[in-house]
């Protein structure tokens, strides 16, 4: 089983940074790729960006493209999101998922991922 823990949501102005981390741990080694996810209120959950573990494969949404960055470290099965020109349509919770076995075409399905963080609240002020 796998656990996905979150950090490094908060509050920071418009046009700030933040940096998320997701940790991996408990069966690890089957992973294929990780992703972040993000929702607002009153609306449904949305792709954010995802990496394959392996070759490093990047998938990002319109929305954030030149603004954030996914990356991963294998050997401290973490996932990273930078965030940078933070906006407040930003500000949601941002989730980290994980699969097995997910192929490059379903990178951007949120029901295509078997495991879930807890989330962490970003929120941008203006």
């Amino acid at each position: 089983q796998v656990q996905l823990v979150e950090s490094g949501g908060g509050l920071v102005q418009a046009g700030g940074s933040l940096r998320l981390s997701c940790v991996a741990s408990g069966g690890t080694s089957t992973t294929r790729a990780m992703a972040w996810f993000r929702q607002a209120p009153g609306k449904e959950r949305a792709f954010v960006a995802a990496i394959r573990w392996s070759g490093g494969h990047t998938s990002y949404a319109d929305s954030v493209k030149g603004r954030f960055t996914i990356s991963r470290d294998r050997a401290k099965n973490t996932v990273y999101l930078q965030m940078s020109s933070l906006e407040s349509e930003d500000t949601a919770v941002y989730y980290c998922a994980s699969d097995p076995s997910i192929i490059t075409s379903e990178l951007r399905n949120s029901g295509a991922y078997r495991y879930w963080g807890q989330g962490t609240q970003v929120t941008v002020s203006s």
